[in-house]
């Protein structure tokens, strides 16, 4: 007991002397966190928000491609502010919330937007789809309770986020392609069928709240691509990053190979021969998705129903599907460690307490947590309105066709 209390003393007698300066340090960044959720939330609660709903065509022969389109013309709502308007009004670009909803095993596109960007969306459907029809609707959201779970309803849901560091590539829609054939496999299938299978009583949600980023984070991200062509990625190094690099080549030369000055070193040789054929493709693809714009999207997905009859495989179900987007040589989307699930100590409560800040989260639709950037391929790959080759019930259709008037009809 003596012992600890003199490690106590020990520690307190140079706090004593530094709590000018160790306290104000520390409570300013719990100052700064706390000031920028408050003043973040403030100029959230102050924008009007509208809850759209579309319809695909009946008759849509085009894949994942217009909808690609659609998400590079609405990155040009990005926007860089300065500290005044961040920190001190709480500004921030613009947010859509793209969501693929069943309830009961109707399944619906909602694109939740400011009402002042309502038009740009709606004008950029009717472009790539003019067959489709766009309507404004309550949120659904308002459906559930404010609290989840309860006495009635339960839910299970998780965070999804990348293996791999943000450039590199899931598989994109221009990698679900027959051999024999040649036609796309519509990605979007699986999850379809999935939606509209569960019972009444049941629903299954899946959110992406994105804002586009800037090209100044493309410039940063652009270092994934030197690093695998083994070039200087520009980090500075420190004095003991070179002393360890000296000791390292001193006990290499003295226990290594003998090196002649004629043997060429790997470094030195041309990127094809350094790179074995796989790490090429890498490159390509990290590459080739670094040339799109790019989304930061925080994807959650939620199965929420009724106790009674609630079906704890629907999530288990909805990640096995999800793995069609894994490409093991690049990236691959998981479930995040935000998993309604625990473990050993007070498990039900730790459980119960996730589970409601998981749904609270998804019903404000705010990004706290881990986030990922995703471009616009891979965006589209995973929401976009499916084919005529999905043949799914449970979507709904725009049956008829619409049109404009002849030029020439004449008005009494």
């Amino acid at each position: 007991m003596n012992t600890y209390i003199e490690i106590l003393k020990s520690l307190w007698q140079p706090f004593s002397q530094l709590w000018w300066i160790i306290l104000p340090v520390a409570f300013y960044y719990l100052f700064k966190v706390a000031w920028a959720d408050f003043i973040k939330d403030t100029w959230a609660n102050s924008l009007e928000w509208t809850m759209l709903e579309v319809i695909p065509p009946n008759e849509l022969e085009r894949g994942p491609k217009p909808m690609e389109v659609i998400f590079m013309a609405l990155s040009g709502v990005v926007v860089t502010f300065n500290c005044f308007e961040e920190w001190l009004q709480g500004k921030y670009t613009d947010k859509f919330s793209f969501e693929l909803v069943s309830l009961g095993g109707e399944i619906h596109y909602y694109i939740r937007v400011q009402k002042k960007l309502k038009t740009l969306v709606e004008s950029q459907v009717y472009a790539q789809y003019p067959g489709a029809e766009v309507f404004e609707v309550d949120d659904y959201i308002k459906k559930f309770p404010l609290v989840i779970p309860n006495k009635d309803w339960d839910a299970w849901g998780s965070d999804i986020i990348l293996s791999q560091p943000d450039p590199f590539p899931i598989r994109t829609y221009d990698k679900f392609e027959e051999d024999i054939t040649g036609t796309m496999v519509d990605p979007m299938a699986g999850f379809l069928e999935l939606f509209a299978s569960i019972s009444p009583g049941q629903n299954l949600l899946w959110q992406m709240v994105v804002s586009p980023l800037p090209e100044t984070w493309r410039k940063e991200q652009m270092k994934q691509v030197q690093k695998l062509a083994g070039r200087d990625t520009g980090d500075k190094r420190t004095i003991l990053d070179d002393f360890l690099d000296v000791l390292s080549n001193i006990f290499a030369g003295l226990w290594g190979p003998v090196e002649f000055a004629t043997t060429a070193k790997k470094s030195d040789q041309p990127l094809a021969f350094r790179l074995t054929p796989m790490e090429s493709e890498t490159l390509k693809g990290l590459e080739t998705n670094l040339s799109k714009n790019f989304y930061k999207v925080k994807m959650r997905f939620l199965s929420v129903g009724k106790r009674e009859n609630f079906d704890g495989a629907l999530p288990t179900i909805f990640f096995g599907v999800l793995r069609q987007f894994n490409d093991l040589n690049s990236n691959n989307l998981r479930p995040d460690n935000t998993k309604t699930t625990a473990h050993f100590i007070a498990t039900d409560a730790r459980a119960q307490t996730m589970k409601r800040r998981l749904f609270n989260r998804y019903r404000k639709r705010n990004t706290d947590g881990n986030t990922v950037a995703l471009s616009t391929t891979e965006f589209a790959t995973i929401y976009h309105f499916p084919d005529m080759g999905v043949i799914t019930p449970a979507v709904p259709r725009v049956e008829s066709k619409k049109g404009t008037p002849p030029f020439n009809l004449p008005i009494e």
